[in-house]
């Protein structure tokens, strides 16, 4: 594969709305040792990119300064050390930046391959939402087959992606969603239960729906209010796992429902985190969950497509908040 010596990218040219997202020119980055170069067909566009462009979250030392989290296209090139890909092979990787460019160094641990069954541009979709639910719900939250769980913002990418694995664990879904449109894909994807957030009371929904017994494991990315109101509707020894805060990361705590239902409150950030521990999360995706979107169980829902150089379009979409699903950049 011949390796042009220079790339298109967006670069954030400076913290603001997403017209500061600009297309540009730079140098095809070298893989190095451990690593491999990925000529990028596609890249998925999630909420940690339009923090990073507003200047709120920046990349981990050593990273990309483009934006990007996952991406999905082929081997072009592998650095020294590199045992299992080669040049050619079909994959898609979670990384810490760059995927808004049409070639990405992505660590060889943190690339799987294409899940059978799947074409490259839903494959983009799946390594950022795939792996943080992963280790969120089933490592920290460990939910157990037949347990209940209730995902906050079911339509979105993350939220439409853990109820889908939710329901291939053999467990009880339930999501919420604001809108008739957002509730009715969380249904349609397998919640036994979606609730209108912006009309109904999602604690009482989920306490009359378990009998108030409760829920097991609540993925959370709203925060604010809705902290006391999961406390409510958990069941004894729950677990709560946060992976944002929208709505404010500050709360106040009644410790004594913590201590009578026996609760655990955790969360846990994914990009900042070592290439040895993303790169486990890696393998058991492959092992647990590829499995499930080859049946077709598990697969991505995507929005809307765009291509690289817009962009800005794609996070204007995406900060709109009217999509379902995943919103893709296309090269």
């Amino acid at each position: 594969m011949a390796i042009p010596r220079t790339m298109n990218c967006v670069e954030i040219e400076t913290p603001g709305g997403p017209e500061v997202l600009k297309p540009a020119s730079r140098p095809v980055p070298q893989p190095g040792a451990g690593e491999v170069l990925v000529q990028v067909a596609a890249a998925g566009v999630n909420r940690p990119d339009v923090l990073q462009r507003r200047g709120m979250y920046a990349p981990p030392p050593g990273a990309s300064d483009l934006p990007g989290l996952e991406i999905a296209g082929t081997v072009a090139a592998a650095g020294s050390g590199v045992s299992r890909w080669k040049q050619g092979d079909q994959v898609c990787a979670l990384v810490a930046g760059g995927g808004y460019a049409a070639f990405c160094v992505a660590p060889e641990a943190q690339c799987m391959a294409v899940p059978k069954g799947l074409d490259v541009v839903g494959a983009a979709c799946l390594p950022e939402t795939v792996m943080t639910v992963w280790t969120n719900v089933f490592e920290r939250g460990r939910l157990g087959h037949g347990e209940s769980f209730l995902v906050h913002g079911g339509a979105s990418g993350i939220g439409t992606t853990a109820i889908q694995m939710a329901k291939a664990w053999g467990c009880q879904v339930f999501a919420t969603a604001g809108g008739a449109d957002k509730v009715r894909a969380c249904r349609d994807l397998g919640a036994d239960l979606a609730i209108d957030y912006k009309t109904e009371d999602f604690a009482a929904k989920v306490k009359e729906a378990t009998g108030k017994h409760g829920v097991d494991v609540i993925l959370d990315m709203v925060g604010g209010d809705y902290f006391a109101r999961n406390l409510d509707c958990m069941a004894v020894e729950g677990r709560l796992v946060y992976i944002a805060y929208l709505r404010g990361g500050k709360v106040e705590l009644n410790i004594d429902t913590l201590m009578r239902k026996r609760l655990t409150v955790s969360g846990s950030t994914l990009r900042p985190r070592s290439v040895a521990e993303k790169g486990a999360i890696a393998r058991a995706v492959e092992a647990e969950m590829w499995p499930h979107v080859a049946a077709g169980r598990i697969k991505p829902l995507i929005h809307a497509r765009f291509p690289l150089a817009e962009a800005a379009k794609a996070h204007a979409l995406m900060e709109a908040n009217t999509h379902i699903g995943k919103i893709v950049l296309t090269l």
